[in-house]
């Protein structure tokens, strides 16, 4: 008997459980079922084309999704890195250019007054070379780093794109999170709706 009441029992409250409220309410119109459309405000653009803007020019979507803040700090960096990626540029051109130079050691001294020997031009005359200690270690250096900025580019890509992704699917909810300092500390608050 109780093992009945108890089998009973999930059968009784489903039937008392109401129904599902994210679903828009079946219309009848003209004697047919329809669908009501659905009212809830949809973003302004979809999560993967948002996604696929912000990966190709960072920002983008931020822009179109009503965050400037965010898409000035993703344009800021873009801005930086490819800056600073054509500068790395430079330098490996100029580092890989004198790898294989040669520095001045000693000039042709003349031997009567001691003095370096000038050339026609008025140049001093070179006697011995020694190699660049530079070369090889600089272009390597000068690659890594231009490296690291065009991996830093990639990252603010592929960053961009996921936050706007994240940004369009989240764009409705409210933020409803604070932070207050006080004299016990700082406090974070969360409402979340239940």
């Amino acid at each position: 008997m109780v093992l009945g009441i108890l089998l009973a029992m999930p059968v009784a409250a489903a039937g008392a459980q109401r129904g599902d409220t994210l679903r828009p309410p079946a219309v009848v119109i003209e004697g047919a079922t329809v669908a009501a459309s659905d009212t809830a405000p949809r973003p302004p653009i979809t999560p993967r084309r948002a996604f696929l803007y912000s990966l190709a020019v960072p920002g983008s979507a931020q822009t179109i999704l009503d965050r400037p803040r965010t898409a000035a700090f993703f344009v800021t960096i873009e801005a930086l890195s490819l800056t600073l990626a054509r500068k790395s540029a430079n330098d490996l051109r100029e580092a890989k250019r004198y790898a294989r130079d040669s520095v001045v050691a000693t000039y042709v001294i003349d031997a009567v007054t001691g003095i370096a020997k000038r050339d026609s031009l008025g140049a001093l005359i070179p006697a011995t070379y020694v190699p660049n200690r530079f070369g090889g270690d600089r272009v390597a250096a000068r690659r890594t780093h231009l490296e690291d900025w065009l991996a830093m580019l990639v990252f603010n890509h592929l960053i961009s794109g996921a936050e706007a992704f994240v940004s369009a699917q989240l764009w409705d909810l409210p933020g409803q999170v604070t932070m207050e300092r006080s004299s016990t500390g700082t406090r974070i608050t969360a409402r979340i709706p239940w």
